[in-house]
C-alpha cells in the first residue's frame, strides 16, 4: 500500500527539519490503515516498532512516500514493513529515508488478545 505526505512548516523542528515524532506518528497511521483494510472487522493496537534510525534529514516541502507491506501474520499479531522515501517533484527520484517493522495485535472489545481473523 502506498501513502503520501507533504512535510509542512508545522511538522518541522527548530532546525528546520522534520521532527522525528511526526514521522513515527505517520508510520503508525499508514500501517494501521493497512492492517485495518487487510483484516476488516478486526480491532488492532500497535505493540512494537522494531528499529528507529533516521537515515536522512527531511526538509519542509518534501513529499514523503510510505510503502507498507505485510511481512508476517501470526495467531494474534501481524507485522508490516514500512519504508519511507523522499520523492523529488521534478524527476520523481526516490531516496529511502527511513524503514522499520511495526507489529499490531488483534484485540477484542475488552482489549484482550484475540485470534486473527477476528
Amino acid at each position: 500500500m502506498e501513502n503520501f505526505k507533504l512535510v509542512l512548516p508545522e511538522h518541522l523542528n527548530h532546525y528546520g527539519f522534520l521532527f522525528g515524532g511526526n514521522l513515527l506518528k505517520w508510520i503508525d497511521e499508514v500501517s494501521y490503515i493497512a492492517v485495518t483494510l487487510d483484516f476488516p472487522g478486526c480491532n488492532f493496537v500497535t505493540v512494537a516498532m522494531d528499529r528507529v534510525e533516521f537515515r536522512k534529514s527531511i526538509r519542509g516541502g518534501t513529499i514523503l512516500r510510505f510503502e507498507t507491506t505485510k511481512k508476517r501474520v501470526g495467531r494474534t499479531s501481524v507485522e508490516y514493513t514500512v519504508q519511507v522515501f523522499t520523492e523529488k517533484i521534478e524527476n520523481r527520484e526516490r531516496v529511502m529515508a527511513f524503514s522499520t517493522n511495526i507489529t499490531f495485535v488483534a484485540v477484542d472489545e475488552e482489549g484482550s488478545k484475540t485470534p486473527i481473523p477476528c
